[in-house]
């Protein structure tokens, strides 16, 4: 009998200084709309299965790409190193930021833009000089420094996803649902950092359109696509390019022809959908090990808009064997770059072999 109350004492200790213990989020409710049926043009199918696989097991977390004059292709690991892959597929550790970069871009003087999540907005000279282009804005520093573009007039914009919670932590800021995000606009000219959106639900990738008059970002956690209006009619204006997502939108980038490719790491997820109408139980989710918090569905998704917001084409892997957790599709010379989160490799695809683009030109 001491021995079951023994056992009953440790139980209550347990049970009562988990429910006791402070919850790392202060979650709030949403209610997330009825998710659409992937149909149409979002059909699944195994389109990704026919990418080639560049610098396989030789990079971990390639989580966006970009190409230079000489056609070498850049890319931050998990490690924080960025890595180049030369076009004979050699794989060169290049330079490490001590951090963890994600979104990069070349801008016209062939520095490396690079949103790291620790470090900041960053420039790396062809020599490897770094500098901190900018770590703040309005006095809030960035936490979770995420996607970068360059707009036809020099101006760098880039998103700082969480103000809350950093990269690893990406998982907290699903959960609590509030806010955090920001999008920023910096001037090479003035050295000045501008928040031009505040309050966004996790404020991601982000692209400039061709011609310089307005910008996509992802909010991922309301799975859609913003528009904001930098020039033209309504300079600050801010519009829905795309609702009701089927997954979460990551990263995202113009081509030649002004298509719109979407990044998507996994597809939506019900549970994850339901536990936003509970507030409370988010909250002690919370508390628990990674190992027992939701986990993402493995799957390989990436989706083409037009300018319009309508989808044309989706790439997929069903079963994510191939290319999974996809964070970044990225067009250069007429070939789609695949970025992962988590994966071992980068997927490469010529644009031509996507079926259904030239007959949505043709329309």
């Amino acid at each position: 009998m001491k021995w079951f109350l023994g056992i009953l004492l440790v139980v209550f200790v347990v049970v009562g200084g988990f429910l006791l213990a402070e919850s790392p989020i202060d979650s709030a409710a949403w209610k997330a709309p009825e998710p659409e049926p992937m149909t149409g043009e979002l059909s699944p199918n195994e389109r990704l299965e026919s990418a080639k696989l560049l610098a396989e097991g030789q990079v971990y977390g390639p989580e966006d790409t970009t190409i230079d004059g000489n056609g070498l292709l850049y890319t931050g690991t998990q490690d924080g190193w960025i890595v180049r892959v030369w076009p004979d597929g050699r794989v060169e550790n290049w330079l490490q930021t001590d951090g963890r970069p994600l979104g990069m871009v070349f801008d016209r003087n062939g520095n490396l833009i690079v949103a790291d999540a620790w470090k900041g907005l960053l420039s790396i000279a062809p020599d490897k000089t770094v500098s901190v282009l900018t770590r703040e804005a309005e006095g809030l520093p960035f936490r979770f420094t995420d996607d970068v573009d360059i707009a036809p007039d020099g101006r760098i914009y880039f998103t700082d996803a969480s103000s809350r919670f950093n990269q690893p932590e990406y998982m907290l800021d699903l959960m609590e649902m509030r806010p955090h995000g920001r999008l920023l606009r910096y001037d090479p000219a003035t050295g000045k950092t501008e928040v031009l959106l505040r309050n966004l639900y996790f404020a991601n990738g982000v692209a400039v359109s061709p011609d310089g008059e307005y910008l996509l970002m992802n909010e991922t956690w309301k799975y859609r696509i913003l528009k904001y209006w930098i020039g033209g009619r309504e300079p600050g204006a801010v519009e829905v390019f795309a609702d009701n997502l089927p997954g979460f939108p990551d990263n995202l980038a113009v081509d030649a022809e002004g298509r719109y490719w979407v990044a998507f790491p996994t597809r939506r997820n019900a549970q994850i959908d339901s536990l936003h109408t509970r507030p409370w139980l988010k909250d002690l989710l919370a508390k628990l090990p990674d190992a027992l918090k939701p986990t993402p569905e493995i799957y390989g998704l990436a989706v083409a808009f037009n300018d319009q917001g309508q989808v044309l084409a989706s790439l997929h892997d069903t079963d994510g064997q191939h290319l999974q957790e996809i964070t970044s599709v990225n067009p250069h010379d007429g070939v789609l770059y695949f970025g992962s989160l988590h994966n071992n490799r980068i997927g490469r695809m010529p644009i031509e072999a996507v079926p259904g683009l030239k007959e949505a030109a043709n329309e």
